[in-house]
């Protein structure tokens, strides 16, 4: 993709239904290359990427997707929402589940579609390329953020390369079955997983995008007035 910076800002969305097309290794060293390059505090450089696709990532989908059939609790290892949602952050949340619903056709009350939508993030959304991405326990909250510039590099590559990516937070909820089912380290918390492939972009979901809050409603400007 050629453009400036803001273009890529711009023009990254999350991809939630991908073609089949496989992702060469190559390109996803490269987003991980580019999320290693992000701002790092005391240089720690929070966080490990393990990338999956073919048998593995089957693997880890099919457990996945066991766990949501048989019911089992989510038993994620740290907070992603604020609770109690103040009301001004819960009306973003619906309102970005109630664009995806609809141009999904999927009405307010029909609780079961919602569900099986839900549950394609365990999935992976069907992209080919699926990454876990881990954290050390005894991280400070500072590496969280940390590890948050290092996804957004990461996604950006993909946009950058062309290829399609979302986070997956929700992956967490199901965070100790993901450690067990890869025999990641004692000491390696599940944050979330990356979904990566080519977008389907014929696919409902892929039409819609969130909007963004104003900029007079989150940055203020102080001093540009000054005499000079």
């Amino acid at each position: 993709m050629t453009g400036s910076l803001e273009d890529l800002l711009r023009a990254r969305r999350s991809v939630r239904a991908f073609t089949q097309t496989p992702v060469p290794r190559d390109a996803v060293q490269r987003m991980c290359r580019a999320a290693r390059s992000a701002p790092s505090g005391a240089n720690l450089q929070p966080g490990q990427f393990l990338v999956l696709t073919g048998s593995a990532l089957r693997g880890l989908v099919d457990a996945l997707q066991d766990a949501v059939r048989a019911g089992i609790p989510h038993a994620a290892e740290y907070s992603y929402f604020p609770s109690p949602m103040p009301e001004m952050l819960k009306a973003r949340q619906r309102a970005a589940g109630y664009a995806l619903y609809t141009a999904l056709g999927i009405g307010r009350r029909d609780v079961e579609a919602r569900r099986a939508q839900f549950a394609r993030n365990y999935a992976f959304f069907g992209a080919p390329v699926g990454v876990v991405v881990t954290i050390r326990r005894d991280m400070g909250k500072g590496c969280f953020m940390d590890l948050g510039m290092s996804l957004m590099a990461f996604l950006l590559s993909a946009e950058d390369q062309g290829f399609g990516a979302t986070g997956i937070g929700a992956l967490a909820n199901y965070g100790p079955l993901v450690h067990d089912h890869l025999n990641l380290p004692d000491e390696e918390m599940v944050v979330c997983g990356i979904a990566v492939g080519v977008a389907d972009t014929s696919a409902p979901e892929n039409q819609f995008r969130t909007a963004r809050a104003e900029l007079q409603d989150y940055a203020s400007f102080r001093g540009f007035d000054d005499p000079a």
